[in-house]
């Protein structure tokens, strides 16, 4: 392996940035120079372009300084419909790319029993995500199921040089390297969108930046999308407040919200890349040190298990008092974030809020508190706040910063407050698997999908293909499922190849009948008042519906009416809402109804 630079952050020709933001304030919003494109003077957003890098490339963007925007690169085909970091990388990302297709057995499985088909022929997916070893497994499935493929990274730290270099010689259009600014992670997407004589009709995206520039800057082409599949709760949060606003006039999928998703790459990639992260950049020793997590979510839950099984005391933050009660009975102690900032040695964010750690927070941590965020992006931790004069910060080595007190005390900040995962570690190759695997599943459901079945809203993935995807996965552990019988699946209204979980698992309770697709429509939430919702639920084969549903206001509902159609089914119960889903005026899912043949 080629070495990677190195830092003496102890000696005399340590690399010590000490910036005084009073007098370089003007940097943070200007395009960096060719001399300080990899600098600390970054403009502060509050996008996703601040969310993280990756500490597994094997190459540093300090190696060369000259922008890849200033360069004429092609590759052996001759080809320069691309711009990445240096494309003589393409032979050690080749290698990467090779490595990861080992640990992601489902994307392989489905690239070759789809290929044939070719699925995708004729879609045209415009991507922004991580470009990684594990992301490239992915495009190129695309291709080799038929899609032609144009990428952008969804974080200025995150792209891996030598596997952008790999895309880019197999001859995909990747615009990305790794040290971005600002403006150069925006004019990368839209090298990515606007090509003559090339219309985009699907998106992949991460985060919600490539959607709302599309929306933004090219309307037209916008309308002419025929699906949106979004990965994180960022970018899902965004089209919900557009389908809500009316303004979402395509189809899209949620994968975040996906069991694939919250129940895998959420729970187990955080797992073990937190310990990672923080081994990698502060070489500390976990046992009897005190930690307090912000969240117990899955990402919060994660964090937790690994920490505690490394003999730390950990204290969780929580709003939730549902989650708050998992963590007490999972045997932490659950507390306000003022009680134990200043005995705590490590911060650690997961909420997906804004301002979890105030400045107020940082100025009572104890001295050398760790600092870090595992959300999607930086607006956890206030980071701005600390870009003041009297706080001197001082780069220690790549992703380390001390922030310094006038008095002397410090703290260590990881990352400049993005997502430690990639900023600082690596993330599990067979954990992202799962995640690309249901990707690439939802991008082909709603190309394929025939006129009419999905509207212009925002959907979950079918429980059937979140089974599918797990049951990809399973050979790698010689596992071997259990079969229900003919009489065991009567005896549970399941159909014995699945689904065997309701396609509203984990955000609704009950039990759906099969093929359901529900719409809800709501009036605006009133806590104190009961919400009414009307239902229309229709079945392709058994033709029944549901046309009246009351909703009380402790968040549960119950079917009211029920219109017999073909076949005899009946209500069985009643289903849990909550109340954060139902904030938008129309929302498309599966399973929402209670249904039981009798």
């Amino acid at each position: 392996m080629p070495n990677k630079k190195k830092y003496n952050v102890n000696g005399d020709s340590g690399i010590k940035a000490q910036i005084q933001f009073a007098d370089q304030k003007q940097e943070f919003n200007k395009r960096p120079t060719k001399i300080g494109r990899r600098s600390l003077s970054r403009s502060i957003s509050q996008s996703s372009t601040d969310s993280y890098s990756s500490a597994a490339s094997y190459t540093d963007s300090s190696d060369d300084e000259t922008s890849p925007r200033d360069k004429q690169q092609k590759n052996s085909k001759g080809s320069s419909d691309f711009c990445v970091k240096n494309i003589k990388q393409a032979e050690f990302g080749r290698r990467e790319i090779e490595i990861a297709e080992q640990e992601m057995p489902a994307l392989m499985a489905l690239r070759k029993r789809a290929q044939g088909e070719k699925p995708l022929a004729g879609a045209k997916i415009v991507g922004c995500t991580h470009i990684t070893a594990q992301t490239a497994v992915l495009m190129e499935t695309l291709g080799a199921l038929g899609a032609q493929c144009r990428w952008a990274a969804c974080n200025i730290y995150s792209t891996l040089n030598e596997v952008a270099a790999a895309l880019a010689e197999s001859g995909f259009p990747v615009f990305a390297w790794k040290g971005e600014s600002e403006d150069d992670f925006w004019w990368c997407i839209d090298r990515c969108v606007n090509v003559e004589g090339w219309q985009p009709n699907m998106i992949l995206d991460d985060g919600g930046d490539l959607t709302h520039w599309i929306y933004k800057k090219y309307p037209n082409m916008f309308k002419k999308i025929k699906g949106i599949v979004e990965e994180s709760v960022t970018g899902v949060h965004r089209l919900y407040q557009l389908s809500k606003a009316g303004k979402l006039c395509v189809p899209a999928m949620n994968v975040n919200d996906s069991v694939t998703k919250q129940k895998f790459d959420n729970l187990y990639c955080c797992r073990e890349s937190i310990l990672d992260g923080l081994k990698r950049t502060t070489d500390m020793m976990f046992g009897g040190k005190q930690v307090v997590v912000c969240g117990y979510g899955e990402v919060g839950k994660g964090c937790c298990a690994a920490l505690k099984a490394m003999g730390s005391i950990v204290y969780v933050t929580e709003i939730d008092p549902i989650c708050a009660l998992q963590a007490c009975m999972d045997g932490f102690r659950l507390v306000k974030l003022n009680e134990v900032i200043r005995q705590v040695d490590i911060v650690i964010t997961c909420t997906g809020n804004k301002n979890v750690v105030t400045r107020e927070h940082l100025d009572r941590m104890k001295n050398s508190c760790i600092v870090c965020n595992m959300g999607h992006s930086n607006t956890e931790i206030d980071v701005a706040s600390l870009r003041t004069p009297e706080l001197t910060w001082e780069r220690v080595r790549s992703q380390v910063d001390h922030v310094i007190w006038p008095d002397g005390k410090r703290i260590v900040l990881l990352a400049e407050g993005r997502l430690l995962t990639l900023s600082c570690s690596t993330a599990p190759t067979f954990v992202l698997s799962i995640t690309a695997t249901t990707q690439a599943l939802a991008l082909i459901e709603l190309y394929n999908a025939p006129e009419g079945r999905y509207k212009q809203d925002v959907y979950l993935l079918p429980k059937k293909m979140d089974e599918y995807v797990a049951s990809l996965h399973l050979p790698t552990f010689d596992a071997h499922l259990t079969e229900l019988t003919d009489e065991q699946a009567k005896y549970l209204g399941l159909n014995k190849n699945g689904p065997f979980k309701p396609n509203y698992y984990r955000k609704w309770s009950g039990r759906e009948g099969d093929g359901a697709v529900g719409a809800v429509t709501q009036s605006p939430w009133q806590d104190t008042s009961p919400l009414c919702l009307a239902a229309a639920v229709t079945q392709t084969s058994g033709k029944w519906q549901s046309d009246a549903i009351a909703a009380n206001s402790d968040d549960s509902f119950i079917f009211k009416s029920l219109t017999k159609g073909k076949g005899i089914f009946s209500a069985c119960g009643s289903s849990a809402l909550r109340r954060e889903q139902c904030r938008t005026e129309t929302l498309h899912f599966w399973g929402l109804v209670v249904f039981a043949r009798s």
